[in-house]
Order: C-alpha cells, then structure tokens, then sequence
C-alpha cells in the first residue's frame, strides 16, 4: 500500500491544486504507485507562445529612450503639483467655509443685541413725560391754525426753498 504524506488520508482520486496551470497531478491511494499526468503537448506549445510575446513585451519596455523618460518625468511632476494645489484649495476653502460660519453668527449674536437695545431704549421713553417738559419747561404750545401754512405743487415730489417763510 502506498502512501504519500504530502495531503490527508481518505481522498482517493483528489485532485490537488496544480503549481503551474499545465500539469495536474493525481494522487491515488492504494497499492498503486503516484503517477503524474501532463497536459497534452499542445498546449505547452501555447504557452511558450505567451512566453516568448510577454519577454518580447518586456523587452520593448524596458528599452525608454530618453525623452519617453522626461516626458514621464515632467507629467509626475505635473500631477504631483496639482494634487499639491488642489489640496490648498481644499484647505482654504475650509477656512473660508469656517470663517464664513463664524462671520454668520457674530452678525446673528450683533442684530439680537441690537434689537434688544433698541426694545429697551423704546419701553425708556415716556412720551408723555417728554410732552410735559416741552409744553412746562420749555414753552412749547400746539400750532395756531393761522400758523399752518398749506402749499399745494402739482409739478414735483419736492419743494425747493428760496427764501424765508415770512412769519405773520
């Protein structure tokens, strides 16, 4: 009985995974010795094909003249700087974004103020105390109704003055 120690027990007939994709190898156990088969000579033929096209590719690559060289050369360097550049743009675009941010809510936090100093300044003033003082401390009295002068103009939205209203 024959044994190989290479793969488990108990699979007779398996077929193992081949090294290269033209020679399979069958392993079986009993009282049989191993024995190898092969690809049909054909397709050995193929791949010595692909062998001799894939050196002769390689061999072209590997001959770059010198100007294939700094044409390589120059679009690295080429890309390399727009990658750089596209990456402060990125950058101070984020700045900018964050600023603008920032700048929005200052001029948020500034019209709550405002507003809030203006509603305070507004509920301060006492209007009838501001007409007591003009009308007690000051001597303010209402118009007269020989005092109010009416214009009528049909030609414009504005009047210019020339001379001094005469007071009667």
């Amino acid at each position: 009985m024959a044994r190989t120690s290479q793969r488990p027990t108990g699979n007779a007939g398996r077929r193992e995974r081949p090294h290269n994709q033209y020679q399979v190898n069958t392993y079986v156990d009993g009282n049989t010795v191993r024995k190898l088969q092969t690809a049909p000579q054909r397709e050995v033929r193929e791949r010595r094909a692909v062998s001799f096209a894939t050196r002769k590719n390689r061999e072209k690559a590997l001959q770059m003249n010198m100007s294939y060289m700094l044409f390589l050369t120059a679009a690295a360097v080429v890309t390399v700087m727009v990658c750089i550049n596209y990456l402060k743009l990125q950058a101070q675009n984020t700045t900018l974004q964050k600023s603008a941010t920032f700048l929005g809510m200052e001029l948020s936090q500034m019209k709550l103020e405002n507003d809030s100093e203006y509603n305070r300044i507004t509920s301060s003033v006492d209007l009838e105390h501001v007409k007591d003082v003009a009308m007690n401390k000051l001597g303010m009295v209402y118009a007269s109704e020989k005092q109010i002068q009416i214009y009528d103009s049909t030609q414009s939205d504005y009047v210019k003055q020339y001379q001094d209203i005469p007071a009667e």
